[in-house]
């Protein structure tokens, strides 16, 4: 069976998504919808497929009998209006995050895929799939740290608002800051954290952008409250920022763990275990160092969030994880639903920011519509 795509967007990261959807034998291209014609055209010419392809109509993609799925990577401002559509079109949906900019979108989303369990849902929570983090979240699973007391998983990055990346500081395209890329951090931290404990509260600041002119607020500090009494911290910042600071910090009753974006590697992860390396500091991407400590080192191509090029990101593994779960009928972890959690973090913040106090969550569904 080969699933048919219907693509939305054809910027930096739906290229990247094209490119890897074309590097598969089990898809096929059936439909490019953009609002450049120009550079839609131009990635069609470097993937070697027909410019019939090519449509500025969103909704005769949708009608395209040939669309069995619809990737939506367009500006943050419109996944939640065309993820909306796709589904109630009758197809799967692969949405980059956030999966909404309005509150009202992402109640429908969650509503459309709960009455429609056939469709599968996914929201692009990449750094998930960074194989840093899946082995972080076995080992925190494992116990190795023992139980987390604090973490701390920052988003600091200068995004990209160079050329036609401009559509970024408008915050009806844009959404917040914290759906453009904070989400991230958040997302991460939940899901290390999972086998362990959920989040049951967030409180937020915020401030205005002080360096480039983005319409919403641009800095972010965000405490989350986790049932197990553990407490998160993101310093999320798109305004400005030396590299990409995707700084984790985590503290545990049996060992801590520490990333540091900023460093070379092997210097970046470091850790200590009361159970793996008699409470030493190791570090587990140096073979060296560990030949001499006694311990395993970690796998030689693990990967490390510590880019903002998507292409150093695990955009094929996300991509794998969508079609199996198409081909498969199981629905994805990371779908409108099931991810509903890391989204209501970012609403939370929102609230929170606005009201300053801490917010509750799970989110009170009128409560929240109100405010945001």
């Amino acid at each position: 069976m080969s699933i048919g795509i219907g693509f939305v967007g054809a910027g930096w990261m739906g290229a990247t998504l094209l490119r890897r959807l074309c590097e598969r034998d089990d898809v096929h291209i059936a439909g490019l919808c953009g609002r450049k014609r120009e550079k839609a055209i131009s990635v069609l010419d470097e993937l070697g497929l027909a410019h019939d392809l090519y449509t500025d109509d969103f909704d005769a993609l949708l009608t395209n009998p040939n669309v069995d799925a619809v990737f939506i990577c367009s500006v943050n401002g419109a996944h939640g209006e065309q993820s909306i559509k796709a589904l109630e079109a009758g197809k799967h949906v692969f949405c980059e995050k956030p999966c909404a900019t309005k509150y009202t979108d992402y109640l429908k989303q969650v509503e459309l895929e709960r009455a429609n369990p056939h469709l599968i849902t996914f929201v692009d929570y990449l750094l998930n799939f960074d194989t840093m983090e899946t082995q972080l979240k076995q080992r925190i699973a494992d116990g190795e740290l023992g139980q987390i007391t604090q973490i701390q998983v920052n988003y600091r990055h200068p995004i990209n608002i160079d050329g036609d990346k401009k559509w970024k500081l408008d915050a009806e395209l844009m959404g917040d800051a914290i759906g453009m890329g904070i989400i991230h951090s958040l997302s991460v931290m939940v899901n290390v954290m999972a086998a362990q404990t959920r989040p049951i509260s967030i409180f937020a600041r915020s401030q205005k952008a002080l360096v480039r002119p983005f319409e919403p607020d641009a800095i972010w500090s965000i405490l989350v409250g986790f049932d197990n009494g553990a407490t998160g911290f993101c310093a999320g910042n798109i305004d400005t920022a030396n590299g990409y600071d995707a700084h984790h910090h985590i503290v545990g009753t049996d060992g801590a763990f520490i990333f540091d974006s900023l460093l070379d590697r092997p210097q970046k992860i470091r850790l200590w275990s009361n159970r793996n390396t008699n409470g030493r500091w190791i570090y587990p991407l140096d073979p060296e160092r560990c030949a001499t400590d006694g311990v395993e080192p970690w796998p030689a191509d693990t990967t490390t969030p510590d880019s903002g090029d998507v292409m150093n990101h695990q955009t094929h593994r996300c991509v794998d994880h969508f079609i199996e779960c198409i081909k498969s009928g199981k629905q994805s972890p990371l779908s409108f639903a099931n991810s509903a959690h890391i989204a209501e973090i970012g609403w939370a913040a929102l609230i929170s920011a606005k009201i300053q106090r801490p917010v509750a969550l799970p989110l009170k569904q009128d409560h929240a519509a109100q405010i945001l």
